[in-house]
């Protein structure tokens, strides 16, 4: 069981969106890269906000970094932040992405429109994320 979010997660978090016939389907036409920023919850286990990238193109992941500085992170298309309880209930799917992205929960940089015309796109990945068997910060013993 992997750690949510450590790089061991991340790892195999790629290599189930790589392995998955949903995802590059719906994501055939999908270009760019994401960060990731899950934001310091010391009191939920995560003390410094974390970084992690992905080079998402045409339903495969290229490349992916974890623990990566905010200045190389600020460059992806998609930066996408939140705390790391609100990524925890996307990973969960207690929250739609899309959703949260609409609404605030996420915050966005990067262009909304091209993420609400892929949001099949958006779905599959955190149907694969919630694939990831996880253990999260706040939930161990």
């Amino acid at each position: 069981m992997a750690l949510f979010p450590s790089e061991v997660w991340l790892k195999e978090y790629v290599d189930k969106i790589n392995s998955s016939k949903e995802y590059e389907e719906a994501a055939a036409t999908w270009e760019g890269d994401i960060c990731f920023i899950f934001e310091a919850q010391p009191d939920r286990g995560l003390a410094d906000d974390l970084w992690a990238w992905m080079d998402l193109w045409h339903g495969k992941c290229r490349d992916s970094k974890y623990g990566l500085s905010p200045e190389e992170g600020e460059k992806a298309r998609f930066v996408i932040r939140a705390p790391y309880s609100r990524w925890k209930q996307v990973i969960t799917q207690d929250l739609d992405p899309i959703k949260g992205m609409m609404s605030g929960k996420l915050k966005l940089k990067g262009d909304i429109l091209t993420m609400i015309r892929h949001v099949k796109a958006a779905k599959a990945l955190v149907n694969v994320a919630g694939t990831v068997e996880t253990e999260f910060l706040d939930d161990q013993a």
